[in-house]
């Protein structure tokens, strides 16, 4: 008994080393080409309000709760949501814009996980068509990197990113 014991905590002491030297932030990133001008675009983004009609996780709880403070749409911009086990809860606020290229979010989930990210969107021009990119990245606190041993962050959430592309793609181009 006390040798599996030991075996277990040299085996925990491992893993948790091994996390350990895993990067302590993380970055992911998806892009769409869009048949639509940067600014029809961007006006889908800084104002969310228009985010229900695209956004991934809109449709996790039917009975998801929404709050908008602060602007109307840019910086200042705030959504607060509470929803079931799935949607969590959480806070994002618009800080940084700079239309119809670039806009920062500051990202705030609360749960089921308290984290606190970066979600950035950058679009491009390129003739009748724009790229549009969106990452998000922050901190990974050594529970997020032993977690990444064992599932990918980068592929649970880029599945999302690339619907929300897909989404807004539709919009834009209708």
């Amino acid at each position: 008994m006390l040798l599996a014991i030991v075996v277990l905590l040299v085996l925990l002491a491992v893993l948790l080393g091994f996390a350990a030297t895993r990067p302590d932030h993380f970055r992911i990133e998806r892009s769409i080409v869009i048949t639509a001008p940067a600014a029809t675009v961007f006006m889908q983004l800084d104002d969310f309000h228009h985010w229900t009609a695209w956004s991934p996780w809109e449709d996790l709880d039917p009975q998801l709760q929404r709050e908008y403070s602060g602007a109307a749409r840019g910086v200042g911009a705030v959504y607060q949501w509470a929803g079931n086990r799935t949607a969590g809860s959480g806070r994002m606020e618009i800080v940084e814009v700079s239309a119809p290229a670039r806009l920062r979010i500051k990202l705030d989930f609360m749960k089921p996980f308290e984290a606190h990210n970066l979600a950035d969107f950058t679009v491009l021009a390129e003739g009748e068509h724009c790229r549009l990119s969106w990452a998000m990245h922050g901190p990974s606190p050594l529970m997020a990197r032993v977690m990444g041993l064992f599932f990918s962050m980068d592929k649970m959430i880029g599945v999302d990113f690339e619907r929300g592309l897909a989404n807004l793609k539709a919009r834009c181009e209708a």
